[in-house]
């Protein structure tokens, strides 16, 4: 999926809920150019800002980023799942696992960590709305959380409120592949 592809699908519903720009922006955190330019698609966002982008509209996150249609069964083959969609020097590039439905409470990601000398954005944190599950593919993170840094290694997982200040940093500067859930709080 491209960029432009998923600026469109943001106006499309933006325009749909009948919402402006502005008022988009504000309900997100965000200005009104950078809202601009990402529905133009003349610039990556970060996971969080489209899930706040997201939120605002009503819709799944998985659904701004896929195209698939709603199925009751998703079956997402390696071979035919784009690699990798962000911009690395963001912090992270991530792969969607499935998109049920843009009503469904769960959206499963491998996230990309991207290792520090390409990472522009290293001390950044996000918040959301969803709680979020995570779980170390590859690699070992630290997960910052709240104020607080936690090791996690393969095989590791944690699940917290996505509400609170939260970021993935590679460890030994090298790249780590997490699992993570976007879950709808309810």
């Amino acid at each position: 999926m491209d960029l432009q592809h998923i600026g469109k699908k943001i106006k499309l519903i933006r325009l749909r809920n009948k919402k402006t720009q502005q008022q988009v922006a504000d309900e997100c955190g965000i200005s009104k150019s950078l809202l601009s330019k990402i529905e133009n698609g003349q610039t990556a966002s970060a996971i969080a800002t489209l899930s706040k982008i997201s939120e605002a509209l009503g819709v799944q996150l998985s659904w701004v980023l896929d195209d698939k249609t709603e199925e009751d069964l998703v079956l997402q083959r390696k071979s035919s799942r784009q690699s990798k969609v962000g911009d690395e020097s963001m912090g992270y590039s991530y792969e969607l696992l499935a998109n049920r439905s843009k009503f469904s409470g769960i959206e499963p990601t491998i996230v990309h960590v991207t290792p520090r000398k390409m990472n522009q954005r290293l001390n950044q944190t996000y918040t959301h709305s969803q709680d979020e599950f995570i779980y170390i593919l590859e690699g070992k993170i630290n997960l910052l959380y709240d104020g607080e840094k936690h090791l996690l290694e393969k095989g590791d997982s944690a699940y917290f409120q996505g509400s609170k200040p939260h970021l993935f940093v590679p460890v030994d500067d090298e790249e780590a592949q997490v699992l993570t859930c976007f879950i709808d709080r309810i």
